[in-house]
């Protein structure tokens, strides 16, 4: 799916990274600089214990890696759309069951 597509279907994207080489601080920092730098992403966030990595946003995921890689090992773990919370609507649902 190139740019032109995300941008008809108005997709945000979920990736899920797994750096190999994000073992301490200066790396972790690297890595989030590396993928700021990414047209598009929203948020990012890190899980330096599981080596783990999120990007939220509309962006290009081949980018991500590409600037990834130049900082280490990269294992991408999932690609998807963000699944949005429902919690609101089911404690309304609660709420008026108990009615």
């Amino acid at each position: 799916m190139d740019g032109s597509n995300r941008e008809i279907l108005g997709l945000v994207l979920k990736v899920l990274v797994k750096m190999m080489t994000m073992n301490d601080e200066k790396t972790k920092q690297k890595v989030i600089e590396a993928v700021a730098d990414v047209y598009g992403v929203d948020s990012i966030a890190s899980d330096l214990k599981e080596q783990k990595l999120t990007v939220i946003g509309d962006m290009d995921t081949v980018a991500v890696a590409k600037n990834l890689k130049k900082i280490g090992k990269v294992e991408i773990l999932s690609v998807g759309p963000v699944k949005e919370e429902k919690k609101e609507e089911k404690k309304e649902e609660k709420k008026e069951e108990k009615k």
